[in-house]
């Protein structure tokens, strides 16, 4: 008898499991004891029997690369529908209170920006009109005022933010105190879309070892929401799921959803969720593939939620961590150091009317099905279609129905990463660019407080401001070559003065973050000492004004590209930084060396002081393909001298749960060969032996 080797007509056991799991299967009990006809076995033993004759040959399953995946508790479905943003406004759920302090607050804001804008109208009014304005001129001085409101605004704002710290005796967030309660069911969700599984499942890990180190475990439930529609990155997600199932244990429970169809991206994720499992849940925690809370955040915003009925959303600020780049550092520094100041601004006049930003937030999950069901816009993309920019219209919607929004720029313990690169940063603007002018359709929605509004225009001329200061910088070229101001001239000395106010008041809450931080030991110490600090804040200074105009340049054109109707798509994040060649730079940025050098050349033909005060565009201008090459290289950031320049407190005492992931994803990463070897190993065609009898020649062979 011989066995002899066969080629088996399936591609192995990976892609045959897949094959058998059809949408909407679930596995409650537990996934990791799915049975032998579950992993379709059976089936397969069914296909190889031989046929009847006469018999029809089985139909083959509809073909799916990998189909979707529920391991999940069992169905609490609760209704979430789409609201009507017309006649059919719904009656509050709560009814808040008086506005109080807050509208006060509101109003010297509002009339405060106001005066900005006129300090910066009269002089340049006065410096132009000697000779009539032009119509260069007559734009110069409308974007000037416009700008100056502002920008105005955002300074006005955080010297309120300023005074609320300095008064509370708070540098920046504070580790929250916190207390454990058994009242309340928190689901914290995860959505996660074409990610490195590495970098999800290690936060989700983190977390829940955190939460199970304040003994508060069985609160929390963590739920992986998967909307990849890759082949691979879906079976490395369900691998890193089962690995880290076994890693946890029972508690807190880690379970995993992948979504038949990415309808309405994020939001529609989150909302799948609501419907499906939200009736067994008192909130929800929503966070981004590259989030992190620590347990004592997570705890203490939940005591919030229990202490407020009314509370329908609690927003914190999330710092930024992990920067492995340059550029990612700068944006780190930046975040960590000014962050908490404009917050604590907008926490300061915003009260129960405050804004949500999409991630690190606690939401009652009754109010949000009740309230946020998000209807489609009618037309076409990018007008149309479901709301890209969802977070800021669920916390307006929140509010309309009678339910508190509100941020806590004084928590703590909440963590997001920024973009590797400047293309990096650019490709996701141009996401957030297309969603926030989608808010134009919805200022006139029924019912909106006007906070709510206000806070939907400050994110549409978060993006407008940059073509407004494009067109701005080119009317202020034209007006004063036709002016031909002489130095030391009052004219000339006007407009240099308002040029230095603009600057002034773009700086001045970098100048008040540095106080308040400086005011504080362990604040100082937190940012490598004083003289690290002060350093740091000067480079970075530095940096943005070679880096904003650039920046400012590509959400001008974004702006132009949502205008003219392109659709930017939704491409995945890039998240680790990965040093772009020189090619790729010189690709992405040879328009703008050309326009910089091109615009030099112009204002020296005009007039040289004109190229003085506008060189530092031209400057950015020129240098941005080197900028954008040298800043994404991570060898620089983790060898250089920024790490000792733009410190941060999380560099040098990181939160346990911090610790953590960043452990259990370096581990994740240096287990890539032997995850593709496995995985090649369940590829392959496994062989099959089939017992032959002898022939007859053999027979007599042998007998022979």
């Amino acid at each position: 008898m011989v066995l002899a080797p066969a080629q088996s007509e399936d591609r192995g056991m990976a892609d045959r499991a897949s094959r058998n799991l059809h949408p909407g299967v679930s596995a409650e009990p537990d996934p990791l004891r799915l049975g032998r006809s579950r992993l379709g076995i059976l089936p397969r033993i069914e296909a190889r029997a031989p046929r009847l004759a006469g018999a029809a040959p089985p139909r083959a399953p509809a073909a799916q690369p990998f189909p979707p995946l529920r391991f999940g508790p069992p169905r609490r479905p609760l209704a979430m529908p789409a609201q009507d943003l017309g006649d059919g406004l719904p009656a509050p759920a709560l009814g808040l209170g008086p506005a109080g302090r807050f509208w006060r607050r509101r109003l010297s804001l509002l009339l405060g920006a106001p005066v900005i804008g006129a300090m910066v109208a009269y002089p340049l009014i006065d410096a132009f009109s000697a000779r009539g304005l032009s119509l260069a001129e007559v734009v110069t001085v409308a974007l000037s005022v416009l700008l100056a409101v502002w920008v105005g605004f955002g300074f006005l704002s955080a010297v309120a933010g300023f005074g609320a710290a300095w008064r509370a005796g708070v540098a920046a967030a504070t580790p929250p105190r916190f207390a454990v309660s058994a009242t309340s069911r928190v689901a914290l969700l995860l959505p996660a879309y074409h990610e490195d599984p590495g970098l999800i499942f290690a936060a989700a890990e983190a977390i829940a070892e955190d939460l199970l180190r304040l003994g508060a475990e069985g609160q929390f439930d963590i739920f992986v929401l998967s909307d990849t529609r890759d082949a691979s990155v879906a079976r490395a997600e369900l691998a890193a799921f089962l690995r880290a199932r076994l890693r946890l244990g029972p508690e807190p429970a880690l379970h995993y959803r992948r979504r038949p169809e990415n309808t309405d991206r994020k939001a529609g994720n989150i909302g799948e969720w609501v419907e499906s499992q939200g009736g067994a849940y008192d909130h929800m925690v929503v966070l981004d593939a590259d989030s992190l809370l620590t347990g004592e955040t997570l705890l203490a915003l939940t005591a919030e939620m229990e202490a407020d009925p009314g509370l329908g959303l609690l927003q914190t600020v999330p710092a930024i961590v992990n920067a492995r780049t340059p550029f990612a550092r700068l944006q780190q520094f930046a975040s960590r150091l000014y962050g908490p100041v404009y917050a604590a601004g907008q926490q300061w006049w915003s009260g129960s009317e405050g804004n949500y930003w999409g991630h690190n937030a606690i939401i009652r999950v009754a109010a949000f099905a009740e309230s946020a069901g998000l209807p489609h816009l009618p037309g076409a993309r990018p007008w149309g279609g479901h709301i890209m920019s969802h977070d800021f219209v669920e916390a307006a919607l929140l509010r309309r129905r009678g339910w508190a929004v509100r941020t806590r720029a004084d928590l703590g313990g909440s963590y997001e990463e920024a973009p590797p690169t400047l293309l990096d940063t650019a490709a996701r603007d141009r996401r957030w660019c297309q969603g926030n002018l989608q808010h134009v359709r919805l200022l006139g929605a029924r019912g909106l407080h006007w906070v709510s509004r206000l806070h939907l225009v400050m994110g549409i001329v978060a993006y407008l401001a940059s073509p407004l200061w494009l067109i701005l910088l080119m009317a202020g070229a034209l007006a004063w070559s036709s002016e031909h101001f002489t130095p030391g001239s009052r004219p000339y000395g006007e407009v240099i003065g308002v040029f230095a106010f603009t600057l002034a008041l773009l700086a001045a809450p970098k100048v008040l973050a540095l106080i308040l931080a400086l005011r504080s030991r362990a604040s100082r110490a937190g940012f490598g000492g004083a003289p690290r600090l002060i350093l740091g804040v000067v480079v970075e200074t530095l940096a943005s004004l070679l880096i904003t105009p650039v920046m400012m340049l590509m959400q001008s054109v974004a702006v132009i590209d949502v205008l003219i109707g392109r659709d930017s798509g939704w491409k995945p994040q890039r998240r680790d930084g990965v040093a772009i060649s020189g090619k790729d730079a010189w690709l992405a940025h040879r328009g703008h060396v050309a326009l910089g050098l091109l615009g030099a050349a112009g204002a020296l033909a005009l007039n040289r002081y004109l190229l003085l005060w506008a060189g530092p565009v031209f400057l950015s201008l020129t240098l941005s393909s080197l900028l954008s090459l040298h800043t994404s290289r991570p060898s620089a950031a983790r060898e250089g001298v920024l790490p000792r320049l733009l410190r941060i407190p999380e560099d040098a005492a990181p939160p346990p749960v911090l610790i953590r992931a960043r452990a259990l994803r370096a581990d994740y990463a240096a287990e890539a060969d032997l995850r593709r070897a496995i995985d090649l190993l369940f590829r392959e065609p496994p062989p099959v032996y089939e017992i032959k009898a002898p022939s007859l020649a053999a027979q007599k062979l042998r007998a022979a």
